[in-house]
């Protein structure tokens, strides 16, 4: 079964592989990302995703050079969403990660990166897609509670810090609630 959301830009990654059989997908993780590091609209992130990246273009991109990652959303400060990642499938996102003693959290997890960092609040259209697109998942993956979606710092505690204390948790879910 493919699972391919409508009305966003779906841009296949080749960063992905078959997610273990005996798992249901059951936690929403959400992160930030931006290339250069606070470096906002540009192409650097898709790129990254799809190995692509020109590493001469930036210093930081040599310290990133071996890493194969992918999400299976990536949402713009403009609210633009972009897919990367067939929602079945396991997206390289969380890395090593653990929830309610479940470790290896890419194998039953849907990653969604925001275009940001820790240090700076989201957008108003941020929001809206993400709450947007929170919902359809939820529709697909039922076991996708409100109470199942975290961040990134949640599940690498120590290791990750995204999204970051600028992150409005109380905002998302009190749309998620409407």
């Amino acid at each position: 079964m493919s699972h391919w959301l409508d009305a966003v830009k779906h841009t296949p990654s080749p960063n992905f592989d078959a997610r273990p059989g005996d798992r249901s997908i059951d936690l929403l993780v959400i992160h930030n990302i931006s290339l250069p590091p606070g470096i906002f609209n540009g192409d650097d992130v898709e790129a990254f995703f799809l190995n692509q990246l020109d590493h001469n273009k930036h210093p930081f991109f040599e310290e990133i050079r071996e890493l194969k990652v992918s999400s299976h959303l990536f949402i713009r400060r403009n609210g633009d969403a972009q897919q990367f990642v067939d929602l079945d499938d396991r997206a390289w996102h969380a890395g090593q990660s653990s929830w309610q003693g479940k470790e290896r959290c890419n194998d039953f997890s849907i990653g969604i990166e925001l275009e940001g960092t820790d240090d700076q609040t989201y957008t108003d259209a941020q929001y809206a897609t993400l709450i947007q697109l929170t919902q359809k998942i939820q529709q697909h993956y039922p076991d996708i509670t409100n109470e199942r979606i975290v961040g990134h710092s949640d599940i690498a505690p120590g290791r990750k810090t995204d999204p970051g204390p600028h992150f409005d948790w109380s905002r998302y879910r009190q749309g998620l609630s409407q």
